[in-house]
């Protein structure tokens, strides 16, 4: 790493240089070297960033005079984020980064964040953004991308944008100044989805694969955390996934609020990561609070987990479609896939002390699975539940079973 690392500031100056040279003069103050990418449409203000709007239009193959004629600010953007990207990473790779900050409205967070979401975990992200109090998905995604709320909008310098612009500025070049380019893991490292209701399933299962030697990586399936899983999985080297909470494909068959699209767990698959699966959670689909459950889900089974999320119980339907569903994404796996199946519950939820238990409907998802899984897919059932030391033991061994497997065939 170089003595002043460098830090790439996105920000527009034909509606934000004030804030621009703010941001900058802090930046430099801190210590490091600051490379100015300015994405502006309307006009190129004087003197010119590092990289200037023509340089940004022109990475995406147009001028900006050709990018002015769109008249269109949607499509305006589409070009803009293209060239930001494509120069964004060609700085990169000439003299490379230590860190981003980009600051803006819903356009300028939209194309700071889309930059950020193209550079690995790690690498410090700062995004200083007036939708930072509000829905921050679309922004931040998947990716390990911090966000500051300004409080008033970004219009000029007052007593608080000051602050938090400093705050900002004096976080992002901190963590260059320490930033270290990921260094591969000395342990194999295994990717894990859980929610809390399968927490003692998980936690021994990921003892017992460290104990093994492993690193296991646990993520958090409310969405982003199974998009995180999968991106994660996309960008590293893994050697195993297992997907052990399925409440994300779930919502999206149902239109839960926990959905991570249609490509979930596709990532692992298509690589030829060996993958486990097993009906974690797969007892509910996940609403709002209950007034908007019963309305989203009319005449089901509810449980309010807190104020703001309520479990809405599966019936037959939804798991069957779920087993099929499932089906669907392993038929061209390009690695070993498995399914373990526990018979007496999918989660706290669905057990003797739970709200929801139905032990009747565990068997609907094994016929389920047993009637559609392609033949290479092995397929178990355990007369446990899922959260029984049974079960985790059962997982531990088919995941280790399948490494061995895929390395058999590497050899």
């Amino acid at each position: 790493m170089q003595n002043r690392p460098k830090v790439l500031l996105i920000c527009t100056k034909d509606t934000k240089a004030i804030e621009a040279q703010f941001v900058r003069d802090v930046l430099e103050e801190q210590g490091v070297e600051v490379v100015h990418m300015d994405p502006s449409i309307r006009q190129v203000v004087e003197p010119l960033a590092e990289i200037a709007p023509e340089q940004v239009a022109a990475a995406a193959g147009k001028t900006i005079q050709e990018v002015r004629d769109l008249r269109h600010e949607g499509k305006c953007q589409e070009v803009m984020i293209e060239g930001a990207i494509k120069s964004a990473h060609a700085l990169h790779e000439k003299t490379p980064i230590g860190g981003i900050i980009a600051l803006g409205g819903s356009m300028g967070s939209t194309l700071g964040g889309a930059v950020m979401k193209t550079f690995p975990y790690g690498m410090p992200k700062v995004l200083i953004s007036t939708m930072a109090s509000g829905f921050t998905r679309p922004f931040v995604g998947a990716k390990d991308i911090t966000m500051f709320n300004p409080v008033t909008d970004i219009a000029g310098l007052n007593t608080i944008t000051r602050a938090v612009f400093r705050n900002a500025a004096i976080a992002v070049a901190a963590m260059a100044k320490a930033y270290a380019p990921y260094q591969r893991e000395p342990r194999p490292v295994i990717a894990m989805g859980t929610l809390g209701t399968i927490d003692r399933c998980t936690v021994r299962v990921r003892k017992k694969l460290e104990d093994k030697g492993f690193e296991v990586l646990v993520f958090h399936t409310l969405g982003t955390g199974g998009m995180a899983l999968d991106e994660f999985v996309s960008e590293r080297n893994v050697a195993a996934v297992i997907e052990t909470s399925l409440n994300e494909h779930n919502d999206f068959l149902n239109n839960g609020i926990t959905s991570a699209g249609p490509d979930r767990s596709k990532a692992a698959l298509e690589k030829g990561v060996p993958v486990v699966f097993a009906p974690g959670n797969a007892d509910f689909m996940v609403s709002g609070p209950i007034d908007m459950a019963r309305q989203q889900f009319p005449g089901k089974r509810y449980h309010l987990h807190n104020a703001a999320l309520t479990a809405v119980r599966t019936e037959a339907e939804e798991l069957q479609k779920l087993a099929q569903h499932l089906s669907g994404l392993v038929a061209d796996a390009k690695g070993p896939v498995s399914v373990l199946v526990p018979l007496k519950g999918f989660s706290n939820h669905d057990s003797p002390e739970g709200h929801l238990h139905d032990p009747s409907l565990c068997p609907v998802f094994y016929d389920g699975v047993i009637a559609n899984m392609p033949p290479s897919v092995r397929v178990s059932k355990f007369d446990c539940h899922l959260n029984d030391e049974q079960f985790a033991d059962a997982l531990v061994d088919e995941v280790l079973k399948l490494i061995a497997q895929r390395e058999a065939a590497t050899a």
